[in-house]
């Protein structure tokens, strides 16, 4: 008889945050309805952007495509972008949403997935 497989370690939280830039985003208004408390979003490393070198966006993952939501900011984001250029696969998600005027506040999780105990 095999054993059991070990269970997965739990993923770690490396950064709790706002997204940066969501005013910027043409279109929100639009896609806010979908996001959802607990949403798994995607990060990209965005290595040639001539305003930041630390730059990660933040995206949903919708099978129609991705909604780009905006950035991780930028005095919190080398560690992520760092592992994102050593092929580490990191995620984030949400934790709270809420409209301030004209502004989405999106507040979210960067998430390092846990491997083998």
């Amino acid at each position: 008889m095999k054993p059991a497989p070990a269970p997965s370690a739990p993923d770690l939280v490396l950064l709790e945050c706002l997204v940066a830039g969501t005013t910027h985003r043409e279109n929100l208004q639009q896609h806010e309805p979908g996001l959802y408390l607990g949403q798994i979003l995607r990060l990209v490393r965005e290595a040639d952007s001539k305003y930041d070198d630390w730059a990660v966006k933040v995206l949903t993952t919708e099978a129609e495509g991705d909604v780009w939501l905006g950035y991780l900011p930028d005095v919190r984001n080398e560690t992520s972008a760092r592992l994102l250029d050593a092929g580490y696969e990191l995620t984030a998600r949400i934790t709270h949403k809420a409209w301030e005027d004209d502004w989405l506040q999106l507040e979210i999780e960067v998430l390092l997935p846990g491997g083998r105990d």
